[in-house]
């Protein structure tokens, strides 16, 4: 017996339905509020769909975008036109004019999502992901040549980026991308782009922070071992998120200053932890010790959640929720390869990205609700 076949996302089906949700919509309204002189061009949802249609197909350039629009009947009664390859630019401009707004559309999906979705946020995991600058970043033109005197992208700077799969670790030219996530949902919550000379770990009090504007309530938030610093869990501390991070091989562990308590019964078991007074209980494994428990104060090598505990360890598995979410904006939502230069492009490329994927998973959660 044959068995049954679902059929495959169709982009181009979503997309009038991407451009009637009222957060798509009220940023047309708002973008449309902003002309007031000149010839009228192009319809606002005429160029807010063809960024979308950009993030759809996974389309690196506005060009290719405008020749799939060209080719695809489907696409052109959705957006009530073709929009031309200067249009698309020129609303690019407009768009970092008033990023304000699109900030403003974004927040509003993610409020619909919470909405539909009441634990998204509770737990978060931040990490950053290298974007490779569309230049050179040689300092000289040639082996041997002459050094170079202007850079294509100036923005971009070099940085270091580990191994992942076949390809080599070491240095690369241009951009990071930081990123917090859901870790239950997979779905960006915040995000930033900066240079690749900017050490990750100074960016987590923003990202909590936005994270915190946009309504969603972090309690914990999980980071691999390069955000292992005092500063990383004071910031996460101070904005109500209990750090989930691996200790690296300082001297105060190597020296063994992070292990429980122990006594002549052997070693002290958890017992619970007060945010309020931001320490963790210790108690005795048999009780005859005086006292039987005792506090012992929330510090990098003693969290509130202690690292020996089934918790912390199911809580940091949620962190490669992050680095599955860099894979697929990458490879199915062309994050990257970079085709724009400039760290106010690449920051424009990223949202209308990052806006794309979360509007199409806050459809199909209300496409899921009306099926139910």
């Amino acid at each position: 017996m044959a068995g049954q076949t679902v059929p495959p996302r169709s982009a181009a089906s979503e997309l009038a339905g991407l451009l009637d949700s009222s957060e798509i919509a009220a940023l047309v309204s708002e973008l449309e509020e902003t002309r007031w002189t000149g010839r009228p061009g192009y319809p606002i949802r005429a160029m807010v769909g063809m960024a979308l249609v950009k993030s759809l197909y996974a389309i690196p350039t506005w060009t290719r975008t405008v020749a799939l629009v060209n080719e695809h009947p489907v696409l052109q009664r959705a957006l009530g036109c073709t929009p031309s390859v200067y249009a698309c630019y020129r609303f690019a401009t407009k768009l970092r004019t008033y990023s304000d707004r699109l900030d403003a559309c974004i927040a509003r999906v993610l409020a619909s999502l919470r909405a539909e979705l009441p634990n998204m946020g509770r737990d978060v995991s931040i990490d950053a992901s290298d974007m490779p600058a569309y230049a050179n970043g040689q300092r000289y033109v040639s082996k041997g040549g002459r050094e170079r005197k202007r850079f294509s992208d100036p923005d971009a700077s070099w940085g270091h980026r580990s191994a992942v799969s076949t390809r080599k670790g070491g240095g690369f030219y241009g951009y990071r991308v930081h990123a917090a996530v859901c870790s239950s949902t997979d779905l960006p919550l915040a995000w930033r782009v900066e240079t690749a000379a900017s050490h990750e770990s100074n960016y987590v009090a923003p990202l909590l922070d936005t994270v915190r504007e946009r309504g969603f309530d972090a309690e914990t938030c999980a980071l691999d071992m390069g955000y292992d610093n005092t500063r990383v869990y004071t910031e996460c501390k101070d904005r109500g998120s209990r750090p989930i991070i691996p200790l690296r091989e300082t001297p105060a562990v190597k020296a063994g200053q992070h292990k429980p308590p122990t006594c002549e019964h052997g070693e002290w078991r958890f017992a619970g932890s007060d945010a309020m007074r931001g320490a963790s209980k210790w108690r005795c494994p048999t009780g005859n010790c005086k006292p039987a428990s005792r506090w012992a104060k929330a510090s990098r090598l003693h969290p509130l959640i202690p690292r020996e505990t089934p918790r912390w360890r199911k809580l940091y598995r949620g962190r490669a929720a992050v680095e599955r979410e860099f894979g697929r904006l990458k490879n199915e939502w062309a994050l990257l390869p970079l085709r724009v230069r400039g760290l106010e492009r690449v920051q424009l490329h990223a949202d209308l990205t990052i806006l794309a994927k979360l509007a199409c998973a806050l459809a199909r959660s209300r496409t899921a609700v009306l099926a139910a």
